[in-house]
């Protein structure tokens, strides 16, 4: 079976086959606290030493926006990157 493909009883069969991943208990649930609130220490250095993708000097901006669909599948079908090859494409556009 293709992973895409799984029943939900398929999945759920196979968690419960896993011995070294056992599904928690409503007990375990019950008593389990946030990682930062377990290990404060620990979570404060990856905060610290992760902190997220570098700051950009010209940061993208989250817009809506409704394209037609035939556009979409244009730069959806040259495969991974479409959004920054329409980034591109909209900068040439207009000029910028």
């Amino acid at each position: 079976m293709k992973a895409n493909k799984l029943t939900e009883k398929e999945i759920q069969r196979r968690i419960a086959s896993d011995p070294d991943a056992p599904e928690a208990t409503d007990d375990q649930l019950a008593k389990a606290k946030p990682f930062a609130e377990a290990m404060p220490q620990l979570a404060e250095n990856l905060r610290r030493n992760l902190g997220g993708r570098p700051k950009s000097d010209n940061p993208k901006v989250a817009v809506s926006l409704r394209l037609d669909q035939d556009v979409i599948e244009k730069f959806k079908a040259a495969g991974p990157g479409w959004q920054s090859r329409m980034n591109k494409a909209l900068r040439e556009a207009a000029g910028v």
